[in-house]
């Protein structure tokens, strides 16, 4: 037996904690028991960074590949002892664990208590191992002292990989900037890598913007939120648990970035009406490490959400005055504004079931309204008529189509380029025998084909001054009826086959 040295250079154990700690893994693989016997009794009572050891066993080179691949602990350090079963079984083992196991992160201490079977400096050069020590000189104050490297070696290896994988998803989010409905998504995980990054995954966070328009109005939200008192869906300052929205009003009443040993409330002017402020919450921050490194970071990132916001803000403003127009147009028709809504979404149901792109689904939802804009260059004799309209009265109605394409086509903004088409070719037939152009078949836009069936459809099914709501199955059928001669075939299919989610979505804006 190999003599393993034990005297009195033990360090002094901490007191334990309060509350138990998830321990450091520590695996032992060695022939002899003494040497697990002694490991043991040596490191019991060792904290390291605040944490407890525990020792595993495996007296084979076997019984290590069982403990390392089966289970779900995680060994942070191994001492192997070169000769067991076999005068290399530690060898090969340490090179299994590297190259088959593809395990990086586990620091390897190599004992042995037969120095010339694996001479150091041979050893050392062909086998990935991070200590190479003989037993007799392990005492244990040298074994401390051992463990203490090899788990700090450990903690700083499995930190760097931790806090690439948390780069990557920083990375991998960024993609998303480009989905304009996903500032609160893109917000949270981007902010929830980086207290990743900082080993505060438990941390709560928030990010409120307050923005002051030309009426000193306040419009106030909160963009990003995580931790224990969070809501998967918060938006209002209110539901921010007391604490926490004190700190950040008085963040943005002094415009300045406030910041503690426990939390981090940084204020970010954005602009001249509007700023941010990025709440923190820190276990333990008294040096403001971590702060100092969530404000440079943040900086930058409340400036991309900042930047973000107000497109969105000025899309929705797009979106919601094309629908006045649409709404004014259906007005000086005496029609419901209601149906230019319903268009609308129509619209977009549509070229979702024909998997259109994205972009063209919300292009189309956003120019639908605008689909009868040529109208406004109708006389209200003709558009007000109660009755039947003349031959000549017809021929100037017709010419609505054209005029709403005239006047959208002077933009060069796609959506107003989608929507020119839309207007002007939205009365045009699958036979040919449409109006303005006489366009057939596939030669008509997609976005014209679409709007054809959806406003027959929500035209058919609503209440006029003329005419009373047709009956679900009667639309039906004439819809199906007019499938190759006034609508796209494949567009009837998609209605006939839907046709009960598409009268629920009507009825969703009533008249």
């Amino acid at each position: 037996m190999t003599d393993f040295l034990f005297n009195e250079e033990e360090p002094t154990p901490k007191a334990a904690s309060m509350e138990p700690q998830e321990p450091w893994h520590v695996l032992v693989v060695d022939d002899e028991p003494s040497v697990h016997d002694v490991t043991r009794l040596t490191l019991n009572r060792l904290e390291v960074f605040d944490q407890p050891l525990k020792i595993h066993s495996a007296y084979t080179a076997a019984e290590a590949k069982k403990l390392l691949t089966e289970g779900e602990t995680t060994f942070c350090m191994a001492f192997v002892d070169v000769v067991m079963e076999t005068q290399n079984a530690g060898l090969e083992l340490v090179e299994w664990i590297r190259n088959t196991h593809n395990n990086n992160e586990i620091r390897l201490i190599l004992r042995t208590g037969q120095a010339g079977m694996a001479p150091e400096s041979e050893v050392i050069r062909k086998y990935d191992i991070n200590d190479y020590r003989s037993k007799t000189d392990l005492t244990a104050q040298s074994l401390a002292t051992c463990v203490f490297n090899a788990v700090r070696g450990y903690r700083d290896i499995t930190t760097i990989a931790r806090s690439l994988s948390a780069f990557r998803k920083l990375i991998d989010t960024s993609a998303s900037l480009l989905k304009e409905d996903n500032l609160n998504e893109l917000a949270s995980s981007t902010f929830k890598g980086l207290l990743s990054i900082l080993n505060m995954d438990s941390s709560s966070l928030y990010i409120t913007r307050r923005q002051k328009n030309f009426f000193s109005d306040i419009d106030e939200k909160v963009i990003a939120c995580s931790g224990q008192f969070a809501q998967s869906e918060m938006t209002d300052l209110d539901q921010v648990p007391d604490a926490v929205r004190q700190k950040i009003e008085l963040a943005f009443t002094n415009r300045s970035t406030i910041v503690t040993d426990v939390d981090f409330a940084g204020y970010f002017a954005t602009g001249k009406d509007s700023g941010s402020v990025l709440y923190v919450e820190f276990n333990d921050d008294p040096t403001h490490f971590r702060a100092n490194i969530v404000e440079i970071f943040a900086t930058q990132a409340v400036l991309i959400f900042e930047n973000l916001s107000r497109q969105i803000q000025l899309e929705t403003s797009q979106k919601e005055l094309m629908y006045i127009v649409g709404d004014a147009i259906e007005a000086r028709s005496l029609e419901t504004g209601s149906h230019v809504k319903r268009v609308a979404m129509l619209c977009e149901f549509f070229a979702r079931k024909l998997n259109q792109p994205s972009e063209f689904i919300s292009a189309i939802k956003i120019a639908a309204p605008l689909h009868d804009i040529g109208k406004i260059a109708i006389p209200e004799t003709i558009l007000h008529k109660p009755g039947k309209l003349d031959a000549d009265e017809w021929e100037i109605m017709k010419t609505h189509a054209a005029a709403g394409g005239t006047i959208l086509e002077k933009s060069n903004l796609p959506v107003a380029r989608l929507g020119a088409r839309l207007a002007r070719w939205h009365h045009e037939n699958w036979d040919g025998s449409g109006y303005p152009d006489g366009l057939k078949g596939t030669d008509i836009p997609l976005e014209a084909r679409i709007m054809a069936i959806a406003d027959v459809f929500d035209a058919l099914g609503a209440k006029r001054s003329y005419k009373a709501p047709w009956p679900d199955h009667e639309i039906l059928a004439f819809i199906e009826q007019e499938r190759g001669k006034k609508f796209d075939p494949e567009l009837v299919t998609v209605l006939v086959d839907s046709f009960d989610e598409l009268v629920a979505l009507r009825n969703q804006v009533p008249d």
